[in-house]
Parts: structure tokens; sequence; C-alpha cells
């Protein structure tokens, strides 16, 4: 074995580096043809990779090599070498099917099967075959299907149609090809007939579990305009597998997201009949357990049923719907108009006292109130305007929620309502009551001491970041303490946390253009500026990670162009003292910074540059190897 392995590596080795010299010399075609085939014995040398080989691999960049080495020479060249070396490549698919065989196993059916004579043709084998044979083709198929041209489907076609027929419910490479082809099938519904049945009897097998759900996902997301002949199936099938939890939990939150997809391309009442009749079970299990006892058991259920509504939530978009069914939706796909309430609205509306009633004794359980949370701010992302119905009921909830167990979720679906809410002139009301209300539980944490809160930190800061991009007005208020979130996003700037960090710069940002137009805003900068410009400072001297420049770099530049007149006093003196923000930076250094930084107010760019260089500098880092590999 190590002589051959020896061997291989020098016959590759020759072919990688003087392929298309040897490709060149014509007189000896012959001899590199031989040095070729040596190579091609090494890829299908006897044994199975990795276990008792380790060679194969070794030759398969040279194949690589040599095709682009045919392939970069003129038309008339490349002609030539395809007469000779198109076998080559022929035969080299046959011997890499055969290396991804598995090894013969007792457990394996044998497949006696009487192949089609356009079977045969494509691949040129025997009629009775092992199934180990099989599964390294649609392997192989699997592999180059997403490169096959929809145009020209005569493969796929006699390919898909042969899956169809083979029923081979017990092995993985049956189901995944046509997930494979999802996108071929698309565009050849007329399949879907074929694939379908394979498909759906194949989410009853366990051992297939992950394979045949990421299937009909994908098939539902790609086909789903195709579907509605097959949804009731498609439905049944999947509530009779989920009902009795053949999956894990995963894969039951992949089944109910290619469950949203499908329903997506249904009318109306479809989707409701079919929402009511898949999430009735579980809204009566939901009864029960909120009527029980709190337990770990219920609190398992609860966050899995909350977890499987959400995920079906994420992905059943009716507004995407409305959208293609306009005059660039495609001719042939016929898509119906909705009218009406959106059905995902009608359903929230419905289960809402329900969830109130099981936070009402789960609400002091953090990853209770985040499966609540999860619900809503995908219901949010995909629904949008449509959600506006229940923005009030949900503003008052996440109150409470947040007012009893401060967490970043009920944060992050705040910020979702904001960002999409805020500016409605009907539902600025209850949004505006909630981020005031958020705002002041949040200070309240900042002076208690915000250090082991960092997700809750980087949520806030997120928070006020959107509030004053989507709607600034809110930063008018009375009510709101702008002095005490600016000081808070200065003490944040100071968390090790690079995410907080980031969000916290990103607040800044968008807080600084503001001086101009919200006066609170306007007092607090000039008052306390200077703060923020220290911290800034001290994070560049080195008290920061150098990944995190660039978001520093860029609050620095905003200041300069929106507060220039007070950086160029602040900036003078702050750097004045000795040693600040480093004890290896010289004052003239230092004024060398000063001076390109309040040079660029335009050139956001150069001041990042700018900025690079100076922390270098700070960190005794300039000019060094390993500055320059950073």
């Amino acid at each position: 074995m190590e002589t051959s392995h020896g061997i291989c590596r020098i016959a590759v080795s020759l072919g990688e580096n003087h392929s298309r010299a040897l490709l060149e010399q014509v007189e000896h075609w012959q001899s590199f043809l031989a040095l070729v085939n040596m190579i091609m014995f090494c890829t299908g040398i006897p044994g199975h990779y990795p276990v008792n080989e380790t060679t194969s691999s070794l030759t398969l960049t040279f194949w690589y090599t040599l095709q682009d080495d045919i392939m970069s020479f003129e038309a008339e060249k490349q002609a030539v070498y395809l007469q000779v070396y198109r076998p080559v490549y022929f035969q080299l698919v046959d011997v890499l099917l055969h290396k991804a065989q598995f090894p013969t196993d007792e457990e394996y059916i044998f497949l006696p099967k009487s192949c089609s004579p356009t079977w045969r043709s494509l691949t040129g084998f025997c009629v009775s075959f092992f199934f180990q044979h099989t599964e390294a083709l649609l392997y192989g198929f699997q592999s180059i299907a997403e490169t096959i041209d929809v145009n020209y489907s005569d493969l796929a076609d006699t390919v898909m149609f042969t899956i169809g027929q083979f029923r081979l419910f017990s092995h993985v490479q049956t189901i995944t090809f046509p997930r494979a082809l999802a996108e071929w099938l698309a565009d050849h519904p007329v399949m879907l007939s074929s694939v379908l049945p394979l498909v759906l009897q194949a989410l009853g097998n366990p051992d297939l579990s992950v394979s045949s759900v990421s299937t009909l996902k994908k098939i539902c997301r790609e086909c789903k305009y195709d579907l509605p002949p097959y949804a009731s199936n498609i439905v049944a099938v999947s509530q009779e597998v989920l009902i009795k939890q053949i999956h894990k939990t995963s894969q039951c939150m992949w089944l109910m997201q290619a469950l949203g997809f499908l329903l997506s391309a249904l009318p109306v009442e479809e989707i409701l009949r079919n929402l009511h009749s898949l999430i009735t079970p579980y809204i009566q299990q939901l009864e029960k357990l909120a009527e029980e006892t709190p337990n770990p058991s219920n609190k398992l259920a609860i966050i899995h049923i909350l977890g499987l509504l959400s995920n079906l939530f994420t992905t059943l978009d009716i507004t995407k719907q409305e959208e293609e069914s306009g005059e660039n939706a495609p001719p042939i796909k016929s898509v119906p108009p909705q009218t009406g309430p959106n059905p995902v609205v009608v359903v929230l509306q419905q289960v809402f006292a329900l969830i109130q009633t099981v936070l009402s004794k789960w609400l002091n359980d953090s990853q209770v109130v985040e499966a609540v949370c999860a619900i809503f701010e995908k219901s949010v992302k995909t629904l949008l305007h449509d959600f506006a119905p229940m923005v009030s009921q949900l503003s008052e909830m996440l109150g409470q929620m947040y007012s009893t167990i401060p967490q970043a979720s009920a944060l992050d679906l705040t910020r979702q309502m904001v960002h999409i809410f805020a500016s409605q002139t009907n539902d600025f009301p209850p949004i505006k009551a909630l981020f005031e209300l958020v705002t002041s539980v949040t200070l309240t944490i900042f002076q208690q001491g915000p250090r082991d809160h960092p997700d809750i930190v980087d949520s806030f800061m997120q928070l006020q970041a959107q509030a004053l991009k989507r709607k600034p007005d809110l930063f008018l208020s009375e009510s709101l303490d702008v002095k005490a979130v600016f000081h808070c996003g200065v003490l944040s700037l100071k968390f090790p946390e690079a995410p907080t960090v980031k969000s916290t710069c990103l607040f800044f940002t968008e807080l600084i253009p503001h001086c101009a137009d919200i006066p609170p805003v306007a007092q607090v900068v000039q008052e306390d500026g200077k703060l923020l410009l220290l911290a800034v400072l001290e994070a560049i001297g080195g008290q920061s990670s150098r990944s995190l420049m660039d978001q520093f770099a860029e609050v620095l530049f905003c200041l300069n162009k929106h507060c220039f007149a007070l950086l160029t006093v602040w900036l003078k003196e702050a750097l004045r003292s000795p040693g600040f923000p480093s004890s290896r930076v010289s004052l003239e250094q230092k004024d060398t910074f000063s001076q390109q930084v309040l040079r660029e107010r335009l050139n956001k760019r150069r001041v990042k540059d700018i900025v690079k260089e100076f922390t270098l500098v700070c960190r005794g880092l300039h000019g060094t190897e390993y500055a320059a590999d950073y």
C-alpha cells in the first residue's frame, strides 16, 4: 500500500504540474495517455476510501486540471483533444460511481430490476444489480442535478420516471434526489404525480426522517403553485406523522415550514380550512396544558407546540401571492386573488386569548416567553401590514411580558413592530407606549448593572437605532429620558461582546445626525458628547478588538460630519492628556491623527483607514509582520 501510494503521488504530481506541456507534445500523445490511464487506475484502486485505501483521493485534483487545460485551447485543438479524452472522462464517471458504492451488506436488499432500454443506455449497466449500485447512481445524479438545464431535460425525465417506479422507500438517496431536482420539477409539474407518492410514503419511515422532510420542504417551496391538487393528501399525511410523533423536533419544525409554503398557494377559504384542521389538535393540547399545574413536562410540550405554530407562520405568506398574481406573474401559474382578512391573522386572533392564558401561568419562565415571542416575531415578519389588527393587543401583552421578565426576544419583537408600524398613524399610539415602557424597564436594568445581560443590551441598542431610523419623533417624547439612553450607549461601547458593540455604534450613527432636528438629542450631544468621544478613543487605543475599528470609525466620522466644531475642541482636549489613548503614541502622532480625522468630512472609507493605522500605532503593532498578516 505504501509503495502504490508513493507511485500514485509521483504520477499525479507529474500530471498536475505538466499536463498542458505534455498535451502540447502531440508526438508523445500515447505516452501521456498512458500516464492518464495510470492515474485512472489510482482513482479506481481497489478498496473502500478511507477505510482500506487512501490513494484514490490524491488523484481528484488532476482530473480538474486536465479538464481545464483541454478547455483552454482554441476550438480546433480542443476538438482534437476531446476526441481522445472524452472517452477517458466517461470511464472516470464509471470509476467514480464504483468508488461511491457502499460495501456489500446483508442488510441491503437485492434489487432485481429489468431496466428499460433507455435506462440501459443511460447507465450502461446490466439488467440486475445490487442496490448499492443504484444508490451510487442516484447520488451521482443528485450531485449534478442543480446544473441540469431545465430546457434540456431528457435525462432528468428518464431518471425521475425511473425513481417513481422504484419505490425504494428504505434508502436515503432515492428521497434526496427529488429534492435536488425540485426546481426542475417546478418546470415539469406533470412529474409530481410520480414523485410525491414516493416522498409522502417515506415520511412515515423514521430512518428517512431528515431526507424525506427536507425533500418535501423543498418541493413545497419550489413547486407550491402546482401543488393545490395534492394539498389535501400532503396535509393529511403530514398530520398523521406529526400526531404519531415519528420525527424529532427539528424535522417536525421543517415539516410545518413545508406546510406553510404549501398553504400559501391556496385560496383563502382552503387556507383557513386546512389551517383549522392542522392546528386544532395542538390548540386542544394547549388548552389542556393551560389548565394544568405547571411542571417540566408541560413546559416542554408547550414550547414544542408554540414552536410548531411559529414555524408554520414563518412560511405561510399570502402577501407574496398577491404580488405574484399581478401582470408579471407567470402565465402558466394560476394564482387565485385573495380577498378579505389574512387567514393567518384570523387564526392568530382566535388563539391569542389562549396564549395569554398560557402566559399567565408561565410569565416568569424565559423559555416559554421566548417561544411566544417567536410566534409573533415570525408572523409580523411574514404578514407585515396585514398584522395591523393585532398591534394594540400584542403591544399590551409585550409590555406585560417585558415588565415581568426582561428578555432580548421581547425587545427584538418590539423592534419589528417599530420597524413596520411606527410610521402608521393608527398604530403609532400603542407602539409609542410600548417603546417608552421597554426603554424605561431597560434603563432600570442599566442602573442595577447590565454586565450580566449583554443580549438585552445588544437588542436594546438595536431597538433604539431602529426607532431613530423609522420614527425619530419617538425621541421627542417627554416620557423618554434621552440623556439616560445616551449614557447607556456610552457604557455599552465598553462591553467585550462584539455584537453588542456593533449595535451600539449603529445606535450612535443613527442618533448623531438628529442633532439638527431633535432638541433633546442636540442637548445631550452638546453636554455629554465628549464622553462618547473618549469611549471611542479608548476603544481605538486598544480597549476593543481590532475587528471593531470600522464601527468606531463610523461613529467618529458621524461626529465629524454633524458636530464638527464640538469635535475639534473635544479632540484637542482629549488627546492632550498624557498616555491617552495609549502610552505608545507620541503627542505628534496624536496631533497628526486629529488633523487627518478632522480633514475627512466626506470620505468615510478614508476615516476607517486612518483609524486602522492609528490603532496599530496605539497597540505597538505598526509595521510588524503580525499586523500585515491580520
